[in-house]
């Protein structure tokens, strides 16, 4: 399996996802926190996600919601590492080559 590592951005979207929905539905934001944590998981076993809008990056939808991890495989040091890029709300305005503000 991969060593799975989080960039400073995808955390903090993580995090504020996580946050603003447990404000309204805390088991809302529990069972979103386990799907992204499961989906991860699995692109750690087997990457099966599309080429990513932004140049060496590939995306995976989490199933069943509406959000979006995009990440990148780098093989340097012997161990192929999956380094989670962001965690973005497939209705965000996102154009090739750039992340969503």
């Amino acid at each position: 399996m991969r060593r799975v590592v989080w960039s400073r951005h995808a955390h903090n979207d993580f995090r504020g996802i996580i946050l603003y929905i447990a404000q309204d539905n805390p088991s809302a934001a529990d069972n979103l926190a386990d799907r992204i944590d499961r989906t991860i998981q699995a692109l750690a076993a087997t990457p099966t996600g599309r080429k990513g809008r932004v140049s060496g990056t590939y995306e995976k939808p989490v199933r069943g919601m509406p959000y979006i991890i995009a990440y990148a495989l780098d093989d340097a040091g012997g161990r192929e590492t999956l380094t989670i890029l962001r965690v973005i709300h497939g209705a965000r305005d996102w154009q090739e080559e750039s992340w969503p503000e």
